[in-house]
């Protein structure tokens, strides 16, 4: 890794500095650690597809997509073994995301390096979260 690269924080999750737009947003994918970095520009891309015009932003080392002024739908952060896909209003999505939160609205989707991802699925969650009302944060 450069001296200038980003750090990894635990789990390997980038250390990206705070900023709207897509360049932080790109800066943090560019920095996740291996196959991670393929399931960022997916994520990215399958997101900038559903939505068009999307909002994004860096925020606490996680890229957020929302709108610009309302605020926030998805987020997503590296761990260890997955990257975690944040459903900001995940309980009224159909089907609900399977991973439960301590906040009684969010869910959560685990994607592995060698797991099922079924973008037809995260499409549709992404549809669906950009016209819910959004989380200011």
């Amino acid at each position: 890794m450069a001296d200038d690269a980003p750090r990894l924080l635990a789990g390997g999750n980038p250390q990206i500095p705070k900023g709207e737009g897509d360049g932080p947003v790109q800066a943090y994918i560019a920095a996740m650690p291996g196959w991670k970095q393929d399931v960022g520009r997916r994520l990215d891309r399958l997101v900038e597809a559903a939505v068009p015009g999307v909002h994004k932003a860096v925020k606490w080392n996680t890229p957020f997509y929302g709108r610009e002024g309302e605020g926030w739908f998805l987020a997503f952060h590296c761990y260890t073994k997955y990257v975690k896909v944040t459903f900001f209003r995940g309980t009224s999505l159909d089907p609900v995301p399977p991973g439960a939160s301590k906040h009684p609205e969010t869910r959560y989707l685990d994607v592995h390096e060698d797991g099922p991802f079924d973008e037809e699925r995260f499409t549709s969650w992404v549809r669906q979260a950009a016209e819910l009302p959004l989380e200011r944060l």
